[in-house]
């Protein structure tokens, strides 16, 4: 495996990562998840630019327009021959003596290197059985950290459940988003969608959903629901880069609708592939 470190391409072996990074003591730094479909990146331009955005936000200072980031990750497939798949891409605040406050002299570490995924079809055409669990994560969720501890453990008991998802909720009255996943419902005939605040991450996917709608005509909303609301929601589905849209059927021991994907569900799915050659989400 061929992995990006920094501005160059090296050998698995050779990526190591210093004690005192401080994406390795601190969780202090940003990632992104890009999907290549049949050795294309998928909406590039929209993962980078939430980068940084994350970057920015964290104030670590990397640019990635002028690092050339985009034409580093093309290489980096093509050495991998990537056909299916993802890059998995972290920039951490760098190397310095372990102090909570910013260093000066830290220089960011990047490193990309390509991770397998298949589509989940036979679960999207079945539809997923997912848990509720209290959301007990920081309050900068809009930042994609690498502080993903609460988000593993929600996720871990999914798992333990035999379930596919953990949706989160911080009060019975204010779901969320899942574990690695945006929550939407769909309620006489409208997608509904957390807005995007400091709550959730604004997911990429989420975002071409919106899109989605618009060429469809579905009427795409962003407010705040509750647990009740999305027990008896028509439809509930969630959406991600690896899992793309993902019909939810049940919830604990909770049937929606009437126990399989819902229309609206697979008609955003069907129509998710249509565009996939595009770059730009446009709503």
């Amino acid at each position: 495996m061929i992995i990006l470190k920094n501005n160059q391409l090296v050998q698995r072996e050779e990526a190591i990562i210093d004690m005192e990074d401080r994406g390795f003591q601190f969780g202090d730094g940003v990632y992104e998840v890009i999907r290549i479909y049949e050795g294309k990146f998928f909406l590039m331009n929209e993962h980078l630019e939430r980068l940084q955005y994350s970057l920015t936000e964290t104030g670590i200072e990397f640019d990635i327009k002028k690092g050339k980031l985009a034409e580093q990750l093309e290489d980096l497939a093509e050495k991998n021959q990537i056909d299916d798949g993802a890059i998995y891409i972290q920039i951490t605040r760098g190397i310095a003596p372990r102090s909570h406050p910013y260093p000066t002299e830290a220089i960011p570490t990047l490193m990309a290197y390509p991770i397998p995924i298949s589509r989940p079809i036979k679960l999207q055409e079945s539809g997923a059985k997912v848990i509720l669990e209290e959301d007990v994560r920081w309050l900068r969720c809009d930042i994609k950290s690498l502080n993903l501890l609460g988000n593993v453990m929600a996720k871990q008991t999914a798992k333990e459940a035999e379930a596919f998802e953990a949706i989160l909720y911080r009060n019975p009255e204010h779901v969320t988003e899942g574990s690695s996943t945006n929550v939407f419902i769909v309620k006489d005939g409208k997608v509904i969608t957390h807005p995007a605040n400091n709550f959730i991450l604004n997911g990429i996917t989420r975002r071409y959903i919106h899109h989605l709608s618009n060429q469809l005509g579905i009427t795409f909303e962003e407010d705040v629901f509750s647990v009740d609301e999305l027990l008896n929601a028509d439809e509930v589905f969630l959406a991600s880069t690896t899992s793309e849209v993902m019909p939810v059927t049940q919830i604990d021991d909770y049937t929606i609708g009437n126990g399989e994907p819902g229309s609206i569900s697979r008609k955003l799915l069907d129509e998710f592939f249509k565009h996939v050659d595009t770059d730009q989400i446009r709503v």
